[in-house]
């Protein structure tokens, strides 16, 4: 499993994931920039994601859905605030309705993703930042912790594949 760190600090606002990858950092910040491959592991495996949009330039927007396994869509959307290929990304992340429109009162977090080389690999670090504590906690509530590891844990099998 990837994932080896978890922090959550709602004094701060902020869920930090560390991963860590037995592939070079090119080949992780290929998983972000190919929508294809990013479909594979945006989301939890019992919810996979479609990718509609992918800009991922500076002022560009990434939107997408994924599917419940009853069938249900929920939208999101990335705003891209800052690229740094291959080292990382910065964006906002949020909830949309099914035509991409943020959804007004939903939690939206300021990500940043970070790849470094480490041991021969890459070690990932995302930190998602939240307005407020009570945003945090609801994302924590739904299970943000849980959804993200097992997301964050396929690009393993990805990057073998």
């Amino acid at each position: 499993m990837p994932v080896t760190d978890v922090q959550q600090d709602l004094d701060n606002l902020t869920l930090t994931i560390t991963a860590d990858f037995a592939a070079p950092v090119e080949r992780i910040w290929q998983v972000y920039a190919d929508p294809r491959q990013l479909e594979k592991i945006w989301g939890p495996p019992t919810y996979p994601a479609t990718v509609v949009d992918h800009d991922l330039t500076p002022g560009g927007r990434v939107t997408y859905y994924m599917t419940s396994p009853e069938g249900e869509r929920y939208a999101g959307y990335w705003l891209i605030t800052a690229v740094d290929a291959p080292r990382g990304l910065s964006f906002d992340d949020g909830f949309a309705d099914l035509d991409f429109t943020p959804v007004p009162d939903a939690p939206v977090s300021k990500n940043v993703y970070t790849f470094t080389p480490h041991e021969g690999g890459t070690r990932a670090t995302y930190v998602g930042t939240y307005a407020s504590a009570e945003a945090l906690q609801k994302v924590l509530d739904m299970g943000v912790v849980e959804g993200t590891s097992s997301a964050i844990n396929q690009i393993d099998d990805l990057i073998a594949s």
